[in-house]
Order: structure tokens, then sequence, then C-alpha cells
């Protein structure tokens, strides 16, 4: 039976027909008048006419405001090349300032060099520039180029046929045809499928990075069609909207010639860039074209950021523009003065045309403008150039370092911007997300419960504990035969499952593969179905659970014709239900392992063992629990009275589901047991053990083909597995119906009748669908228990106490074992139903066509609709996900922190969950203190902040310490990195709704003081711009370093809000790699990215900065020191050549080599002391004390390299540029021996680069002294340097004053390394010992540290020991409004409405009116009891851990703690 629309349909016609006959429809604002004098609005929306013979001129009228299909990423013509270029490289103020220079020297009173030299300089940086932008635009045009000329076929009029054009040649309402696996050329509306389905697959890697395929339905209406699509029959006009860069949203709707509409989404929506998948043709109508379409229009481009480095550069090079300015002004005022001692007019100067002298003054400020000219390479403009390069450099070695390198998914780093490496160095905060990020998003089904009954799955978790010690081997398994075992799952016995072989790893699929740079990604190793490793896909069943599977199916052959009545009482039924709803209620496409991605539309013949359709008919009558699965109407009676019988007592039924609980074996609540203890015993089979089970002897007689399930997300491929494991298998599945096998063999088809699909808002899914047995449509939801416990239907509307009693009771025990799912660090899911009749359906049904046929506010009718039926619903249980950690987090973790890292984790999953995969990847520790905050109320956040504070604070003030350990300062009011080896180490949780409130109430600053004593900090709930604000709020109030690291899109935000955003490359696709500035494969490699390479980065450019800095200073003053002695007159001792080549050509090399190799302590003393990374922390090798220091040392090097010769050559009739020579040749000796005091590291590339640009001065000397005869008349070089090389003295002056500049330096150098006891020294130290000794150093040193950690902690001090659980009494958020405010008169005292004030007697100054403490033991923290209630209501305020001192220990999740949970 298919649902007919027809009344509803023709009923929207009407009121559509009778709302445009009396004023312009709000929706179509596009037509208007009559049809021959039609006027097109196309600023409000888009309207799209066919390119055939009907619509031709309509067509061509409109088809020209919007754009072609040509694109282009380029950023230059070949005609604006040159100005744009030019015009962009003069926004960087440096160059202005030089071209400045250069004007300021063609004035001929000013003019200091040859106007040409002037501008050589100059000239050289923006040629590099250009050239390397060009270069990088070519590239672009060519891909460009490449894509345009891309062949497409296009429907012509003329040639009533499809004929190959290029992708340029495409325009809005043109017909294009598309084979499989051919790539969209522009958005087009689906209107033709070959598929009969309707349905065309797309895979969308080239969007959004995800392999698995997307679905795409043809629009309505247009299912049913010839074999071939006719376009000339398309008389259709379409409405849309604007083009936009959203691309999950799409509305519009579709008008026909008598004005009835047909709407659409973005589920008929092809996308540009995706691709044809398991689909032979299929043809649409192009919507948006070009640089129009959604995928253009999400490419933006590279973002730019400026580094910490940058950031100090520029205020350096204002101070140094502040000295220029001083010097300039010396010189001025000098020349003024000097100018004053002649009593007449200088014989030197010249008047100007008209027979005039300047005034003195005027001639001052000549001189200042010729100082500022002769003083210009004291601003270092070949420094930004060098920085480029040296960046480069870095990013080639970042990209080829192997251990950031991933073998499973072939992935190595990517470096997406350029312009922050050393800000890798300096991260203070990290905010990281969890799943995906911290775990590997590899979702394994782990526990379920049903009605109440915990099926604990203990194989499955012992199968999965044997899974992660094979994976922890370093066996050479993985040189066995290649890929994974086709067919070969967890075997099943009745004794449990057999523990999966390493070849049947995760990683089955990557085995012996190596990485071959040259071949590219090896594509072939991979599976082609995501979500699909071995891991996740086989599924050992429980026992217990498999034994009810089993008795219900034994029940088959009892059966008889007779309908039945009154069933008697039974979780058959709902057992039925739950894995139905977790077969069908998903979107996944099924497929066959011999053709993984063709999608199977009919269910494969399987013979079902002689049980016949009517058997199985009456098995639903009888199981059927109709009280359970009411209609929201209030037609539907409630016959739950009637199914439990004549008049049954509540203790009776309370016995009857004890006895049933019992029989479960393993899933009992008082059995459960997390995955980490030994295995309950599985009690015996009922059927015997000789006995071969129903399984079995179905699996003799079936062979049962190997599906592949073509999931959307990891969560529904895990439930899919897990009803699979249950033999609930899913078959097959269309737009109209969906198949599945039960474990009797036999096939159930149900129709389809509507999806709702997930949504972030509603954060639920739901399918309509027809049971083809009992005929009734039923509505199947899953989603976060934190909605669905919401939306059941409420027990007190059961006409029955009995029955309202067992509802409460299962929603009770339900709830119980979500939270006992989340404290293990499971993902939990709500599975419900929710039966209709006919009536309510086809009104609703009604509804929903009108909403999908809106257009202005398609999203909110849409989503009215889906809340109208997504209630009353009726719950079936609730299910256990793992997310597994991911390899090498706790260690990666451990070791940030020790590197004085602040590490967040921004999530939003349940609060329960994150914390307990918080103390699993060590963010978290059994001795911490942790803060929990949730509440809706500001006075209650803020009195919570308040006294939290007070006793932090308190703690911190009662046991400051004046011993340090390398840690970060921070102000006084807040506590530092050095005292947590001696305080209690403090965590914070807080949800989503508490985030709202700090962020409304300006609670801001109070939160922040809070979090600075804290360890770590956990953001549950949170939503994306939650995510971004909290980024934001600590980068900028702070003033700290952050990194941001996610794996998906709902991490962006967050990412692009950070100084840093690492996105990792997982299976939630790749939008947070596009988004990010770095990508890594693993979150494992953060620690060497961070570590190693940003310690590096920094190191190295913050010294090579420093170091330009200072050889410009130096360089410069030589010419400022000659001005005393000319007269201040701007004349130079040194040749204008000698000048361009020294920064140029001699002393250029050298810094670009240490920036880019030099490692002042390797990697691996790096890793094993993470503590070093905190000199990039406190910003030790460039801040304003080294800025100076190397300008002090610039000036006492300039004047011992000046001053020893002059007074050498004093009284000496020598020539200018034979004073000059030497001073040259001097600076420049000086200058490379600084710098190699600078390296830290020495190979033959360092020995060279010095080497070389020594040789290549005297070289470039002597050939140019030699041949420039009147280059600079009337003083000229001419052998100059050939002379002084034959003079001894020149030879002591090179030798001499070189140790003479240097030796402050060296002699500063010297007892640093002596005494100095900075840990950076330490570690060179300990580079320089043999590989034995260097370990037991390091051993050695980590155990002082740990020596000194354990004395701290273990220190008898009240903040310690007493600093525990802190309790709130049960009250509502009314209340706690009044008595936040309040003053207590009891504290001992427990009444309601004021806080219960518990502290221990020798706690010492309790904070008036707050909580109080109690030691909690890991002893204390067993598992509650099943009658106490861990969530209460909303609004309410309760302690969040229960249970008696003598309980056991449940798992190692539960810990000592402290939590204030509001």
């Amino acid at each position: 039976m298919t649902l007919s629309v027809d009344s509803s349909w023709f009923r929207w016609q009407r009121r559509a027909k009778d709302s445009f006959s009396q004023t312009p429809s709000e929706s179509t604002p596009l037509l208007s008048g009559a049809k021959e004098r039609q006027s097109y609005n196309l600023s409000q929306q888009r309207i799209v006419f066919p390119n055939n013979k009907t619509f031709h001129q309509d067509w061509a009228k409109v088809s020209k405001f919007y754009s072609g299909n040509r694109i282009h990423t380029t950023k230059y013509t070949l005609f604006t090349f040159l100005p744009r270029n030019l015009l962009e490289q003069f926004h960087r103020w440096a160059n202005l300032y030089f071209l400045f220079l250069v004007i300021l020297n063609w004035m001929p009173p000013l003019e200091v060099f040859h106007r040409e030299i002037t501008m050589l300089p100059l000239v050289l940086v923006l040629l590099i520039i250009m050239v390397k932008d060009g270069v990088e635009d070519y590239e672009k045009y060519r891909f460009d180029r490449e894509i345009n000329s891309s062949h497409i076929q296009i429907y012509k009029k003329k040639e009533q046929d499809y004929v190959q054009k290029h992708w340029k040649d495409v325009r809005v309402g043109d017909f294009v045809q598309l084979q499989c696996n051919e790539i969209i050329p522009a958005d087009i509306l689906l209107l033709f499928s070959s598929d009969p389905s309707g349905v065309c697959h797309l895979e969308t890697a080239n969007l959004d990075g995800e392999t698995n395929l997307k679905q795409r339905r043809v629009v309505k209406g247009f299912l049913h069609q010839e074999p071939r699509f006719e376009p000339e029959l398309f008389q259709n006009k379409i409405v849309c909207e604007k083009p936009n860069n959203n691309l999950s949203k799409f509305k519009g709707y579709m008008e026909h010639p008598d004005q009835t509409r047909t709407g659409f989404n973005s589920e008929s929506l092809l996308l540009r860039g995706c691709t044809i998948r398991n689909t032979e043709v299929v043809v649409g109508i192009v919507i948006y074209a070009g640089h129009e379409t959604k995928a253009m229009l999400n490419n933006s481009g590279p973002r730019y950021k400026r580094s910490k480095i940058e950031r100090r550069m520029n205020i350096d090079i204002f101070f140094c523009v502040g000295i220029l300015f001083f010097m300039c002004l010396i010189g001025a005022i000098g020349h003024g003065l000097w100018k004053g001692k002649f009593s007449g007019l200088p014989p030197f100067d010249v008047p100007d045309a008209n027979g005039n002298f300047p005034s003195i003054a005027l001639q001052g400020f000549y001189m200042f403008l010729t100082m500022i000219i002769l003083l210009q390479i004291l601003i270092p403009i070949s420094l930004y150039v060098s920085i480029e390069l040296v960046k480069l450099g870095q990013v080639f070695f970042l990209h080829n370092d192997i251990d950031l390198y991933d073998e499973e998914t072939d992935l190595s780093i990517q470096c997406r911007a350029l312009n922050i490496n050393e800000d890798l160095g300096q991260i203070q905060y990290i905010f990281s997300d969890k799943t995906g990020t911290l775990t590997e998003n590899k979702m394994v089904f782990r526990r379920c419960t049903i009605m109440g009954n915990e099926f604990s799955h203990q194989e499955n978790a012992k199968r999965l504990e044997t899974q992660k010690e094979l994976d922890s081997d370093d066996e050479d398994w993985t040189k066995c035969q290649y890929g994974a075992f086709p067919g070969l799952s967890t075997l099943r016995h009745s004794g449990g499952a057999k523990p999966l072989r390493r070849s049947q790893s995760a990683r089955a699929h990557f085995q012996c593969h190596t990485r071959h740079r040259s071949m590219g990604r090896c594509d072939s190793t991979q599976s082609p179905v995501a979500f699909s490793s071995t891991i996740e896909k086989d599924v050992t069943p429980d026992q217990g659970l498999l034994t009810k599977m089993k008795d219900a199916a034994l029940k088959l052959d009892t059966l008889t014709p007779h309908k039945v009545t009154k069933p008697s009482f039974s979780t058959g039924s709902s057992i039925t239900d739950f894995f139905l709803a977790l077969a069908i209620c998903n979107s996944v496409m099924v497929s066959t392992t011999t053709e993984p991605r063709q999608r199977v539309t009919i269910p494969p013949q399987i013979k079902s063992l002689g049980t016949s359709l009517e058997k199985i008919h009456q098995l639903f009558q009888r199981l059927k629990l109709s009280s359970l699965s009411q209609s929201f109407s209030s037609s539907a009676p409630s016959d739950l009275g009637e199914s439990l019988g004549p008049n049954p007592t509540t203790e009776d039924l309370d016995e009857q589901d004890d006895l049933s609980t019992q029989s479960c074996g393993d899933s009992t609540d008082v059995g459960y047991q997390s995955g980490s203890r030994e295995d309950v015993p599985a009690k015996q089979d009922p059927l015997g053990a000789g006995s071969p089970s129903l399984e079995d002897v179905l699996d003799a007689v079936i062979p049962e083909p190997e599906f592949c399930y073509e999931a959307e997300s990891p969560d529904e491929a895990a439930l899919v597995h897990a009803a699979r494991a249950y033999n609930f298998t899913l078959v097959s599945r269309t737009p109209e119906q969906v198949t599945v096998r039960l474990p009797q063999g036999t096939l159930l088809t149900f129709d389809l009748l509507y999806t709702l699909g997930f949504d972030s808002v509603r954060k639920r899914m739901s399918v309509i669908v027809r049971h083809p047995l009992t005929g009734e449509i039923i509505v199947y939801t899953k989603g976060a228990d934190s909605v669905i416990m919401d939306l059941l239907e409420d027990p007190a509307k059961a006409e029955d106490p009995v029955a309202e009693k067992k509802l409460r009771k299962i929603r009770a025990k339900t709830q119980k074992h979500l939270d006992w799912y989340a404290r293990d660090g499971l993902r939990t899911l709500c599975i419900a139903k929710k039966v209709l009749n006919e009536e309510d359906f086809q009104r609703w049904a009604n509804f929903r066509q009108e909403a999908e046929a809106s257009l202005d506010n398609q999203d909110e009718l849409l989503m009215e609709t889906a809340q109208h039926l997504e209630t009353q619903l009726t719950l079936l249980g609730a299910t256990g996900i793992e997310d597994r950690l991911q390899e090498g987090v706790p260690d990666t973790i451990a070791a940030l922190r020790e590197a004085g890292v602040q590490i967040w984790v921004l999530t939003g999953d349940k609060q329960e969950t994150a914390v307990n995969i918080a103390h699993s990847c060590k963010l978290l520790e059994q001795r911490d203190m942790v803060y929990t905050i949730n509440t809706e109320s500001q006075e209650t956040c803020e009195y919570i902040l308040n006294c939290a504070l007070e006793e932090v604070k308190r703690c911190y003030d009662m046991n400051k310490t004046e011993h340090k350990f390398f840690g970060i300062p921070l102000p006084c009011q807040a506590p530092s990195s050095t005292m947590e080896a001696v305080v209690p180490d403090i965590g914070l949780v807080i949800d989503g709704k508490t985030l709202n409130i700090i962020f409304q109430g300006n609670l801001e600053n109070k939160f922040l003081e809070l979090t600075k004593y804290c360890r770590s900090v956990l953001c549950c709930r949170s939503t994306p711009l939650q995510k971004s604000m909290v980024v934001k709020l600590v980068r900028d109030k702070l003033k700290v370093m952050t990194l941001a690291i996610g794996d998906g899109a709902n991490d962006v935000s967050m990412i692009q809000a950070a100084d840093v955003g690492i996105g990792i490359s997982g299976q939630e696709g790749m939008q947070a790699v596009m988004s990010s500035d770095f990508a890594i494969a693993r979150f494992k490699h953060l620690k060497k990215l961070l570590l190693v390479h940003g310690h590096w980065c920094y190191s190295r450019l913050a010294r090579m900065v420093v170091y330009y800095f200072y050889k410009n200073v130096s360089y410069v003053n030589l010419l400022f020191w000659y001005q005393f002695f000319c007269g201040f007159s701007g004349t130079t001792m040194i040749d204008y050549w000698q000048m361009i080549f020294f920064n140029l050509f001699f002393t250029s090399l050298p810094p670009l080599v240490f920036g880019i190799l030099d490692k002042d302590i390797s990697d691996e003393t790096l890793l094993a002391l993470p503590e070093l990374y905190r000199s990039g922390q406190n910003s030790k090798f460039y801040k304003l004390s080294t800025f100076w220091i190397a300008m002090m040392d610039a000036f006492y090097q300039s004047l011992i390299c000046f001053f020893i010769p002059y007074l050498t050559y004093k009284d000496s009739d020598i020539g200018v540029f034979t004073f000059g020579t030497p001073i040259n040749t001097i600076s420049l000796i000086t200058i490379l021996l600084h710098q190699a005091m600078e390296m830290k590291s020495w190979t033959f590339i360092h020995w060279s680069v010095l080497v070389a640009s020594f040789l290549l001065y005297f070289v470039v000397s002597l050939v140019y002294n030699a041949v420039c005869v009147t280059c600079n008349s009337p003083t000229n070089p001419y052998w100059i340097m050939e002379k002084q090389l034959s003079d001894p003295t020149f030879y002591l002056l090179c030798f001499l004053t070189p140790v003479a500049a240097l030796l402050p330096r060296y002699f500063f150098l010297a007892l640093q390394g002596t005494w100095g006891k900075s840990p950076i020294l330490e570690a060179q130290k300990l580079d320089k010992l043999p590989k034995e000794k260097k370990d037991l150093a390091i051993q050695e040193w980590r155990r002082q540290k740990e020596r000194l950690s354990t004395a701290g902690r273990e220190a008898p001090f009240p903040g310690n020991t007493r600093l525990g659980h802190l309790q709130v009494p049960h009250f509502t958020e009314q209340e706690s409004r009044v008595s936040s405010l309040k003053e207590s008169s009891s504290p001992m005292k427990r009444h309601d409405g004021n806080w219960v004030l518990n502290r221990d007697k020798s706690s010492p100054r309790p904070c008036p009116g707050y909580v109080g403490h109690n030691q909690s033991s890991p002893s204390s923290s067993a598992r509650p009891s099943p009658d106490e209630h861990l969530l209460g209501p909303s609004g309410m305020f309760m302690n969040s851990q229960t249970g008696s001192p003598g309980a056991s220990s449940r798992g190692s999740h539960r810990r000592s703690q402290s939590s204030l949970t509001i």
C-alpha cells in the first residue's frame, strides 16, 4: 500500500490559486501582471527558465544576468599583473619607506648615492616577490584552464540532442547529461536518473573530503518517466533562493504551466565538484554556474595570520625608526654646528640658480633627510625576504618528517599557512575537540538496554580488549597476506566469541603498506566503504539477549492460525522493534562485497526454512504490545491493561519483572560490570549444550551474503552492524522501501513513507514506515537521550496504575543505564517508536507537503512538522557506543602538560562521557579535584564562582613556596605553573548552558580567573559558536597564544578563532582541514609538532631576527661614527657597491642556513624533556630585553670596529676608501664570527656557507677594485683591496679588532655555559654526552622532577586533603536565587531553600555560606543503587557522587574527585 497525497496536494493547489488571484504571491514576486508583460525581479530570488524552444526568449533575457561557468581563481591578468602586484607589495610599509628614500635620493640637494644604486635593493626585493607571485598565479591559471576545458554533454535545441561542449560553455538553464564517474560541472537540479528509484549517488570527497556516498533524489513528479529524458517536454519554471555558500541548505519550487508548484530542497541538488557514482545516466538543469556555485562561494582562499614574532618585530622596527630619527637629528644638529664655525661662507658651498645660499636651518633640514638616505639600512628590508625563505625551508623539513606521517591513512602533515610556523613553539593554551580528535571516531557497539533490561555484552567487551592488546603489539603480523578476509566475521559460539586475529584488526586493509612518495596515495589499499573496519563490523552478541531472540524464534512452530486476543506481557515485541529501529532508522546505503559501491535495490532470494508469511504475521500479532505503541491521536484506545492480564497486582508485576530480568544472564542491573572487569560466566544455554543453535542451522542452510553498509556517520554504521549481529540484517534500501532479513530468514519489506533526517537542532532522526504484516504506520526515532527522554509519553496518562508504574520503572532504569554508559565513556542514543492511525498520518502528511512547497519559511515549517510528529513516543531502549581513544593520546597530553601547556576540551558530548574520556587520556587524574558547575541561574553561577575562587585562592595562599621549576610567570593574583607541584591539581567541568550564563551575565573575568588555577577545563554540550567564543575569550583576555585542534565541521569556527588552527584528517570529512593552518593525521603527532618542530622553528627564527637587527645596526653605525670626522656631510668611507653587496650577498646566506638548519637541542632531548618547551612560551629568545641587548652589543662592536682602525691610521695620508676598506673587512669578519657563535649545531653546510661568504667578499672586492677605474669619480676604489692585502697592518687589524669586538659576548657566553642553570643550557650539555650517559642523565633529571612533584603533593596541608566533594542540596532554581542571596542562619542544619554546610571540623576557615568538604575515596565511589537517581528533573541541584563507603569500585573511571554539580 502506498500513500496517496492527491487530496492534500490539490487542496494546496486551490489555496495557492485563491491567494494568487487576490494578491501577488509573497513567495513568487517574480511573477506579476499578464503573461505577455511579465517583469522579472531578480534581486530577491532566482528564476531559471529552461533552455529549450518553449522558453528560449525568456531564457535569453534572464540568463545574461547570471554568471557563466568559466572560473578564474587567478589574482592577476596579463595587463593587471604589474600594477596590481606593485600595489599589493607597497601595502607593506617597509617598502613604502624605501620608496620614499629612493624619491629623496633623486632630489639633487639630497643625493647621497647614485640614483640607480639606491633603487637596486628595493627593485631586487620587489622583483623576487613579483616572480614568486607570478609563478603561483600562473599555476592557478593552468589549473583553471584545465578545468574550464573539461568536456560535458549539453542539450542544444538546434540539434535536438546532447552535444559535447566544454565546462566554460555551460549556462544557467542548460540541460546537462552526466555519466557515471563524471564530475559535476555546476550546481544542477536533478530531473532524471537511470536508477528506477530516481536516486543518484554522489561522492563528495572533492567538496568535504568524505568518502561515503550521498543520495540525491529526483524532484517529485519526475520519478516515473520514459527511459530517456526529453528536455523539450519540460515546460516548468524554477524559482529558488539566491546563490549562497550554505552547502547543506537549498530550497525552491518548480512552477508548472497550470501554476501549481512542486517544492524541492538540497536532496535534489547536485553540487559542483562532486562525482556521480553507481548511476549510469543523470540529467539535470543548471541552477548556479561558475563563481555562483556553492563550492566556489565557499572557496574564500587562505587566511592571513600574523605570527607573534612578526608582531614583536614590527614594534622593534619602530624602535629602529626612533634610533634612526635620533641619529639623523644628531647629524642635522652637528652639521649646523660645524657650518657655524666658519666666519664666512665655506668654500665648498654651492649656491642655487639665483646665486643665493640656503640658511643653516635649511641646510640642517637637508642634512636630516640626507642622513635618512645614508643610514637607511638600519631598517632591514632584506629581513622580510629572508623570513619568507626561512619559513619555506622550515616547512619543507616539517613536511618530510617521517614521524609525522601516518601509514594507516597514508597522510603526512600539511602546512597550509606558511607564515606562522614559529607560533608552534609558543603555544600556551590548547583547545581540543573530543570525538575524532582524542578518539578514533570508530564507533563500536558496546551494550544496550531494552525495556529497562540492561545487556552488558561482556563477550563483546572481551573481544575489544583483546583487539586493543593485539593492536599495541609490535609483532610482524602486518607482513602477512594483504587485505581483510571477506566473509570472515567473528565466530559465534555458545561460549562466546573467538578473539580477532591480527589480520582482522582495524588496520587489516593497510597491512604490508610502505610509503612511496612518488606514487602518491595508494587508494587501492583502503577500504572503499567508510566506517567498515573489522573492529566496527564484528559485534559479539550478548548471550542473554541472544537467548531471548532464540526463544522468540522457537515460538514460531507453536503458532496457530486463530487470532490472539490477549497476548501475555513480554519483552519480545520490544526487542523486535528495538532491532528493527536499529536496522531501518538510518540513511545507510546497502551494497555487497563483490560490488562495494553498487547499491542493492532488489533483496536476494533467501530460503525461509519453511516459515510462512502467515506464521510471521501471527508472531507479530502475538508479541505486539499495543499499549506501548499508541498514536498521538486521542481516538486510539490504550489496551495496556488488557495486555497485562486480568487485574495484576503491583507486587506480582515487580516480581515478574525481576524474574525476567534475572533470566538475562549478564543483563541484570546488579550484574552490570564495566568492560574492564572479568567476564561473568554466561548461564547455560536453555536449548542444551549439545543441540545446535537456530543461528547455526540458519548459517548452515542460508549462505548470508556479505553486505557493505555505506553510512553518513560512524554511529549509524555501528547500529546497523549491531542489528546484523542479532540477525536483523538490512538487505536493501530504496527511496520507497527498506528490506530487513529477520532471524528466521524471512524478508520483511517496509514501505518507507517519510524520512526526517538528523539535524543539530532536533538532535534526532525519524523514519515513518508501514509495517508489511500488521499494516500499522510506525514512527521509529533515535536521538540524544537529553532530547528523547523529554519527548516520551507521560506515564500519568496511562489508564491502568500498574501500567503507569511499569512505564515509570522502565524510564527510570533506562535513565540509570544511560548514566552508567556515559560514565564509562560511551556515546548514548535512545530508541523510541510511535504508532499512527491513518487519519492522523494523512493530516500530518498534508502539513508536510505544504511545508515542502513553501519557499520563504520552508525551514521553519519543516522543523515544526517534525516536532509535531515526534511527540508522545514510546521508549524501546538505548544503546552505548564506544569511541576508542586514539593511540598515543595520554602520552601526548602528559607531555604537553609537562611543557606548560594548558589543555581545554570543548565537546558537544554528554558531561559524563567527556569526564570519563578525560580520565582515560590523563587529562584528569585520580588525585584531581574536579569542580562541576551546571546551572541556568546567573545569580547562582556568580555565587558559585566567587566561592570556588575564595576556596582555591585560600589553598594557594596557604601554600606559597619559593621553589621554582621552569614555570610560566602569571600575575600575582593567579597561580603559576611553578606551584603545580605543591598545590592540588584542580579540574573544571562546565556545560553549554552555564557557558551561556557566563557570556550573557558578564562573568567572563571571574570564569577566567578560576580557570587560571585549573589544570584542565572541560566544556561539555557546547555548540560550535560557544567553542569559538571560548577560544576568543581566552585569547583576547589573557593575551596568550592559543591552538585549536579538531576534525569536524563543527570545529571550523574554533580553528579559525585560534592563533594556530590544526585540523585532523579523520572520518568526519575535510572541512576542518580546509579551514586549518596545519593538518595532521593523528593527535599524537601534536607532540612532536609542538615540542620539536615548534621549538626549532621559534628558536631559529627568533634568533635570526635578533641577529638581523644586530647586523644592520652594527654596520650602519660605522657610517654614523664617520660623520663626526667629515663635518656631518653625509659622505661615506665605503664604496656604494660594497655597501649594497654587503647585505645582499656577503652576509645573507649564513642567516638563511641558520634559520633553516640550526638545532639548539636534539629532537630526542626535546621529546624526553618536554619542559624545555617553556622557553618559547616565555619568548626567551626574542623579547624586549634581547632586542636591546643586541642593540647595545651592536653599538659596542661598531665602536671597536671603527675606532681601532681610526686610531691606527690617524695622522696618516691614506685615502678615504683606503681607510674604509679595513673597516668594512673587519665588520664583515666580526658579523660572520658573531653568527658562528650563535650557531648551536655545525654541519658541512654551516662551515661551507661561512667560509664561502668570507671568500666571496675578497673575490668580489679584488675583481671590482681591479676593473673599476672611474666608477665613483673623483674617489675611485681602483686597486684598493690589492694594496691592502700587501700591508701587514691590514692583517693585524683584521685579527685583533674582531677579537676585541667579540670578547664581551664570548665572555658572557662562557660564564653562562659554566654557571648558568637554564634548562636550555643544561639540555645542550646533555646533547654533548655519549648516548648511554645522556640517557642516564635524562632519567636522573626526570627522577628529580618526580621526587619534587611527589614531595609537593604529599605535603600535609588542608587544601590537598580537605578540599573535597562540594555538596549542594536538592532545591529548585527559584529557591536557589533566593538562597544565594540570603545568609544561612543555621549552617549545619538541612532545610529546603538553604545551602548545606557540611565541613570537616579540621577544615580551616570555611567559606561563609558556601559548600562543605568531604574527602571522597575511591572505595566510596561505588555504583549507585538502582533506586538512586543520578540525574534529577531540570532545575534541581544534586550531588554528583553517591554510594556507600563499603561498596566496591565498579571500574577505573570511578575516582576520588571533588565536584560541584548544580
